[in-house]
């Protein structure tokens, strides 16, 4: 599509966002000339004459709306930096923009298709306070409460407030017409749960894992291991007598965790120092390590909860597949939905 093509040449928006990059220390200078591969900020020329060349070139028309390059810069604007961020090469860069630009056509194009299903109902009305109530938290979230700030960015961009107001209507057809569309996909059966999990059982292979608490007593100064272990064996008198580990953890640790009753959540095999994990992966639920004795002091550690190796039971991963499903049929039954709206309607890329 020739003048999407020009997108990639004209690229003030590529030359803008390297410079932004380039004064807010982002990305250093030398990244910012290999991924971009654009000259210096200063030297650049944002009027080079493709940018008046191809500004009213247009790109796609829906029904009756015209979409331009200008349209689609404006769309892309936002997330230029990030590409960039995440390209390495100058080839990526454009793949990864080629490709959001082709995304944003789309999803222009199906917002006035959408917008025309849902005005086919002649009784289908958006409430007008609705809209007042869109208005008012976009003027507080977005121009701090602050109608001059709201006026001057609506001069700025050449509406009115009547234009703006239907932009909101419209916004809120668009989500909702998606939202309702998505609700009707939304329920999985438990057959199909069951068979998916039989079919992929690999895919919910869990390594060991435990639940840890640690309390730590720091070596001071001179401290010898006789003495961290004094003091570890008393604590140790106290869980033996039935007090609760995570009440003397509050009491004793004396690492970042102590507030939580050195609650360290879930840990894998190899999250942990070997040191800690031959000793902690022998146990069972409930039970704690003797003390361990390191160069930076003494730990002990315990057994909140313990999950084994293995393939996990369908009851505890069936509201992971129902979930996966059900994001799944509800794309495919969208994509549909879009596939017949943009074959009953008038569109044309160029």
């Amino acid at each position: 599509m020739t003048v999407r093509r020009h997108l990639l040449s004209l690229l003030p928006l590529f030359a803008t966002g390297a410079a932004a990059l380039a004064q807010t220390g982002t990305v250093q200078p030398s990244m910012t000339q290999q991924v971009t591969g654009v000259q210096p900020a200063s030297a650049i020329n944002a009027d080079d004459g493709l940018n008046l060349k191809f500004a009213d070139g247009i790109v796609a028309i829906a029904e009756n709306k015209v979409f331009t390059v200008d349209d689609v810069r404006r769309e892309i604007s936002p997330y230029i930096q990030q590409i960039q961020r995440d390209a390495h090469s100058q080839e990526e860069f454009n793949q990864k923009l080629e490709s959001l630009e082709d995304n944003i056509i789309q999803q222009m194009i199906d917002r006035v298709l959408i917008i025309k299903e849902f005005h086919k109902d002649e009784k289908r009305r958006i409430p007008e306070s609705f809209v007042d109530t869109d208005i008012a938290r976009r003027l507080n979230d977005q121009f701090d409460n602050d109608r001059s700030k709201f006026l001057a960015y609506l001069r700025a961009k050449g509406e009115t407030l009547r234009d703006y107001r239907k932009d909101v209507e419209e916004d809120i057809i668009y989500n909702y017409e998606r939202q309702q569309q998505g609700k009707s996909e939304s329920v999985v059966s438990p057959v199909r749960i069951e068979q998916f999990y039989k079919e992929n059982k690999d895919q919910f292979y869990q390594e060991d894992q435990v639940h840890m608490r640690m309390i730590e007593l720091t070596r001071n100064n001179g401290e010898t291991d006789t003495q961290l272990r004094t003091k570890a064996d008393a604590i140790l008198a106290r869980l033996h007598s039935g007090e609760k580990f995570e009440d003397l953890a509050k009491q004793f640790s004396e690492d970042p965790h102590r507030g939580k009753g050195g609650d360290w959540g879930i840990k894998k095999r190899g999250d942990i120092l070997p040191e800690f994990s031959g000793p902690l992966f022998t146990l069972k639920k409930g039970q704690f390590t003797d003390p361990i004795i390191t160069p930076n002091g003494c730990f002990l550690l315990y057994v909140e909860d313990r999950t084994y190796a293995g393939i996990q039971p369908l009851v505890s991963v069936r509201a992971q597949i129902e979930s996966m499903l059900s994001t799944q049929m509800t794309n495919a039954a969208e994509e549909k939905w879009l596939e017949r709206l943009r074959r009953d309607g008038y569109v044309k890329h160029f």
